[in-house]
């Protein structure tokens, strides 16, 4: 089967993020783009899911949340917990069920 030459333009730090995944999977760049092709045709599409997020999903849904939870700790009084003083919290907690 003859090769074919495949040229394509892409942004130069995408390049070598995408090559750098690649060399710790221990494959080069050209290899992984075989890959890609060989997998396309195999399952006769895009080789990975392509689905666009719920429109309830946005990230300043997650931030108004957050907000929420650090208005709701100051109130309590426990915003300046340290993690050490979470973990003992959470441990009692969880002593106490198991009595």
């Amino acid at each position: 089967m003859a090769n074919g030459l495949l040229q394509l333009r892409v942004d130069d730090s995408l390049r070598q993020e995408a090559a750098d995944i690649y060399a710790q999977l221990g494959l080069d760049l050209p290899t992984a783009i075989r890959m890609f092709l060989l997998r396309s045709v195999q399952v006769r599409g895009i080789p990975f899911s392509m689905v666009l997020p719920n429109d309830d999903f946005k990230a300043t849904d997650a931030i108004a949340a957050m907000k929420r939870m650090s208005r709701d700790a100051e109130k309590a009084g426990i915003s300046g917990m340290t993690l050490d003083e979470i973990n003992a919290e959470i441990d009692a907690v969880r002593s106490q069920k198991n009595v």
